[in-house]
């Protein structure tokens, strides 16, 4: 018998579409449209970084394959970066993997601890990449409902823990909530994990982004928390490194080598032009973040202001970090019906949140990093007429 190759048919097709290209699409085609959609910052990398391409370029044997894990000298900086500012010391016990950004280091990490069949608990809503990568390995997201606040429910995700459970994922500050996570609940998640033999993996892409005195904890400072913590990090947001595809990961020292194969079979080693940039903006005056962040912090403050002429009907917990809102609002469309009448009429992007797991009810991710204060101000003032003329 041949095979009938007409039909693309594959795990994919369970896979849900991803939401960005199809946002961008609908923007492409509303000239004009205020994207407050992708999780981007606006600012450029720093002058470091630049700098750092040329140490590379006068350095032509780094255009050959280097080590898997990260050149020495990156490895090095990110040591150093994590004892001053996570509290993270690297021993014998655990180590650091540089990856093309901290979604591959999340691929990589489930990759390593599963076999198909197993589990993967996430709280809703959750990181949209998270769920996808999960199903695309045939492992099964395991969707842990967060209270109405968006923090975890400490009893519900052990109650989700079966014996096919690998590791449960916890993002502070979070995508797409904008939640910080206080210490005491990240520290009953890893000791959970530590009771139970799975993994913490805690993704921290937004670990400097946080407002009002509220702190960022690394799970992995904890006593005892080495042998079952994964924590992912990202260039991406912090120094505006998006497209240069440089994050890392800490990991127990007895998952390199399976993650060694994976990373050598996918990527055989990170950008090395790359990992030096990302050498370079490791060693940026503090200034360069602390302005940024200062700009999005103002940015945050108009947004969360404008937002309270939202209709009473709609919802919105006010967030301590990164640079996202959630909005649950009461309508009779479905979310993305929302977004689409948002963009042709009203000409202002945001993500469904059906796309982080949220399909009962009606509720949308606004960014607001990657905007001046006067293009979010305008964009969230469409937002605002929208939803009261949409919503009647």
């Amino acid at each position: 018998m041949v095979a009938n190759t007409s039909t693309v048919y594959s795990r994919m097709q369970s896979i849900q579409t991803p939401i960005i290209p199809l946002i961008k699409e609908l923007i492409k085609n509303n000239p004009g449209t205020i994207p407050l959609d992708q999780g981007v910052v606006s600012y450029s990398p720093p002058n470091t970084a630049i700098a750092a391409i040329q140490d590379f370029l006068a350095h032509p044997q780094e255009h050959k394959y280097q080590a898997t894990i990260g050149i020495p000298k990156l490895l090095s900086g990110i040591q150093k970066k994590l004892r001053q500012d996570n509290q993270i010391n690297i021993g014998d016990d655990n180590c650091i993997v540089v990856a093309a950004g901290s979604n591959m280091g999340f691929l990589n990490a489930i990759l390593a601890i599963t076999h198909a069949g197993d589990e993967i608990i996430l709280n809703t809503p959750y990181y949209f990449n998270h769920e996808m990568a999960i199903g695309m390995i045939n492992c099964h997201p395991v969707p842990v409902q967060t209270d109405d606040n968006y923090h975890p429910q400490i009893d519900e995700l052990r109650k989700a823990i079966t014996p096919k459970t690998k590791a449960i994922v916890t993002i502070s500050p979070n995508n797409p909530t904008g939640v910080v996570y206080d210490a005491s609940t990240l520290r009953e998640i890893n000791k959970i994990c530590q009771e139970t033999g799975i993994y913490h993996i805690s993704d921290e892409a937004y670990e400097y982004f946080t407002y009002n005195q509220v702190k960022h904890t690394s799970p992995a400072s904890f006593p005892h928390s080495t042998p079952h913590t994964i924590s992912l990090f990202s260039l991406s947001k912090t120094y505006g490194f998006a497209s240069w595809r440089i994050g890392y990961m800490v990991i127990p020292k007895k998952l390199l080598p399976p993650i060694l194969k994976i990373q050598d079979t996918n990527l055989i080693c990170p950008p090395v032009i790359s990992q030096y940039a990302a050498l370079g903006a490791l060693s940026a005056d503090d200034n360069y973040l602390s302005e940024h962040v200062s700009a999005i912090a103002k940015v945050r403050e108009s947004i969360l202001q404008k937002l309270q002429d939202l209709p009473a009907t709609c919802t919105v917990v006010v967030p301590d970090g990164a640079f996202y809102c959630f909005l649950k609002v009461t309508s009779d469309l479905s979310d993305l019906d929302l977004v689409k009448r948002l963009i042709d009429t009203y000409k202002v992007a945001v993500i469904p949140g059906q796309a982080f797991g949220m399909n009962d009810g009606c509720y949308l991710r606004i960014s607001y990093g990657s905007l001046t204060l006067e293009n979010a101000s305008l964009g969230i003032d469409r937002l605002v007429q929208g939803i009261k003329e949409l919503t009647v």
